[in-house]
């Protein structure tokens, strides 16, 4: 029973949210100027907003993995991609120049759904939070395919930044494949602090005189290179140090191991999608800090 309530509560939660991400939408396309018009003054500024989403696996029943490809040795799935995504706001750094994060401002958005319907969400949800009010916008991301076509289509004004700490994990695996064993790229390292000021380009330099002349180490060491080489302009880490903003997304890897892990991957779960996107509408509803609006809207009015 309390099953059946949740993801009856849940499903009724996703319907509140759509509508209310599907107005704010609406209302910002109406108050756009049109051609010709001065553009409308800004009611308040935002120094900063943050778009960060990222995905996370959770276990499904059988019949919801059925025909799908996955990274089990048959090459079948066991898990479908729960889709995450967070706003927050920055509008100060602190004594030491480090971007503070402004608290009680991250609301979250999540679903399993097909990366369109996702970047739909998302967007929605920044209009809602007062994109428009932005004087910039920050899209912390991991560089994955899917998440560059959600910035280009909903943020193309965004200053996109991949996350530092999937950065120095590709560096890790490049270390392990062209430095001598037992050397790893971190700290003090000269690779490392090539990384940290964001200078990719010295840092593909150096790489390319460990590489071997053929093999497949140097097939899997020319991969991780050519992804620094595609997202270098996402790296520029001591530029982004320099106009304080945050460079790591633990933001949303903390959102992905709280709000969906620690409900949605116990042992011996197995989800529908039906179900797991209920219970994610929830817990976004009550990490966003709306749950009592939601309820406070169900009613009546008196």
């Amino acid at each position: 029973q309390v099953e059946r309530i949740a993801e009856e509560v849940g499903a009724a939660i996703e319907q509140w949210d759509g509508q209310r991400r599907s107005e704010a939408v609406q209302a910002e396309a109406k108050a756009a100027p049109r051609r010709g018009e001065t553009p409308r003054t800004r009611e308040s500024e935002i120094p900063t907003m943050y778009v960060s989403f990222d995905g996370t696996g959770i276990p499904m029943r059988r019949q919801e993995v059925k025909g799908r490809r996955g990274k089990q040795a048959d090459g079948s799935a066991k898990t479908r991609e729960v889709k995450l995504g967070c706003v927050f706001t920055q509008t100060c750094v602190d004594e030491e120049g480090r971007p503070v994060r402004d608290p009680n401002t991250t609301t979250y958005v999540g679903a399993i759904e097909d990366s369109e319907t996702f970047g739909d969400r998302i967007y929605g949800e920044a209009v809602a939070r007062g994109l428009e009010r932005a004087e910039r916008l920050v899209a912390l991301t991991d560089g994955a395919a899917y998440n560059k076509s959600i910035l280009e289509m909903h943020f193309p004004e965004a200053l996109a930044v991949i996350d530092l700490y999937h950065a120095r994990e590709h560096l890790n695996n490049l270390g392990k494949l062209l430095l001598p064993e037992g050397e790893k790229p971190e700290g003090k390292h000269p690779w490392a602090k090539l990384l940290d000021q964001g200078d990719i380009d010295r840092l593909l330099q150096e790489a390319t005189k460990k590489l071997p002349r053929s093999g497949e180490r140097k097939r899997k060491a020319l991969t991780e290179m050519n992804y620094f080489r595609e997202n270098a302009p996402r790296m520029r880490y001591g530029y982004f140090r320099a106009e304080g903003i945050i460079v790591g997304s633990g933001v949303i890897e903390a959102g992905c191991r709280t709000l969906v892990a620690q409900r949605l991957k116990q042992s011996g779960m197995f989800w529908s999608v039906a179900g797991a996107n209920a219970i994610i509408a929830a817990r976004c509803c009550l990490y966003s800090n709306r749950y009592e609006h939601y309820w406070e809207d169900r009613l009546p009015a008196v």
